[in-house]
């Protein structure tokens, strides 16, 4: 989920966006909110563009900055992308789908009776078997493309709808974004290569609800600097969930990841965040990873997802031309989990855990 604006209290923006940013209670284009001008183009990337204007104040001082990485890995660089997959005419779609426009993020949380709870709960565990399939897939030489037939053929298998396809225009049924790709980075035929990283984004929309997960894996034989990142990412995310309980502000998630990132000396994206989720892909409360004074408390019942997204060395988003895939400015390391969580009494039960 991106997100930009002049204050802390101006990111309203939902996460699963590429040309198309979403407002608290409008859409409006990613122009409007960002002005992307064609800067100085990526040397490894092709036609690449830096998020500008507005979206600078939020770029902190790691920027600029020369990747500390250790690690060695060929930049990424766009490969094929295959036609769009069928899906059948009894799937139940979301509405974005006919319309082929990206919502706006729905005013109010998500907030469930004991019918929509289960509901939750279904989506969620379908949601967490399709992630566990497709990292099981993960090794040297297979494609993203591949990993997306898979993830695309278990999900209608299971009679549900993959979220990411069609949504604002993406054209495939889950991100995977590998090395420095922060997020919504789109299958092809590139080949995974021993040492890379790649976190594997399902998210899937069963009987009305969705349920939204993602983890990151290790391709063969990774560098300990790699190994690290990825843990502590896990890390963040579980002391997070930790911590939730209804009545808790929101704004501890932000202090919780970015105060454990920090002791480790690893970098916290700002422009990307969680978000309410359910009956729609997007809605509030965001969930900034960062420090944050963001009013607004956990409500009993509530879904949303917390999904930090930590690197190596600079924090600062370049997105490549396809208008999704997002990478880090030095070709750093990122890595990213995520998971959909409920509001209990008790404080957080994970819906998205196998």
């Amino acid at each position: 989920m991106v997100v930009g604006g002049s204050s802390i209290q101006s990111r309203i923006i939902s996460s699963f966006v590429g040309e198309c940013c979403l407002a608290r209670s409008k859409s409006r284009s990613l122009h409007q909110l960002f002005r992307y001008d064609p800067g100085e183009k990526h040397t490894s990337m092709r036609l690449s563009r830096p998020f500008s204007g507005l979206a600078d104040f939020l770029f902190n001082k790691r920027e600029g900055e020369e990747s500390s990485s250790k690690t060695v890995n060929k930049r990424l660089r766009p490969g094929k992308v295959s036609p769009r997959r069928p899906v059948p005419d009894h799937i139940q779609k979301p509405p974005y789908v006919k319309s082929r426009k990206a919502p706006g993020v729905s005013g109010g949380p998500e907030v469930h009776d004991e019918i929509g709870t289960e509901k939750m709960r279904a989506s969620g565990r379908l949601a967490a078997m399709v992630l566990q399939h497709a990292g099981s897939l993960v090794k040297p030489g297979i494609t993203t493309d591949e990993i997306d037939q898979e993830v695309h053929r278990m999900i209608i298998d299971n009679g549900a709808y993959p979220s990411p396809l069609g949504y604002g225009g993406f054209p495939k049924s889950v991100c995977t974004s590998v090395n420095e790709c922060i997020c919504h980075g789109i299958p092809d035929s590139r080949e995974l290569e021993d040492g890379d990283i790649v976190n594997i984004d399902v998210t899937v929309y069963l009987n009305g609800y969705h349920g939204d997960t993602s983890a990151t894996f290790f391709v063969g034989d990774v560098s300990e600097e790699a190994r690290k990142l990825v843990q502590v990412t896990k890390d963040c995310l579980d002391r997070a969930i930790a911590m939730c309980a209804p009545g808790v502000e929101y704004n501890k998630i932000g202090k919780t990841i970015h105060n454990l990132a920090d002791e480790h000396g690893y970098g916290v994206v700002e422009q990307f965040v969680g978000h309410g989720v359910g009956r729609v892909f997007h809605c509030d409360p965001v969930i900034l990873h960062c420090r944050n004074n963001g009013r607004g408390r956990m409500i009993l019942n509530q879904t949303f997802t917390i999904e930090p997204m930590l690197t190596i060395g600079s924090i600062k988003p370049i997105m490549w031309d396809d208008n999704w895939t997002v990478v880090t400015a030095d070709g750093s390391l990122s890595a990213q989990f995520e998971h959909t969580i409920l509001i209990t009494e008790n404080g957080a039960e994970i819906l998205t855990q196998c």
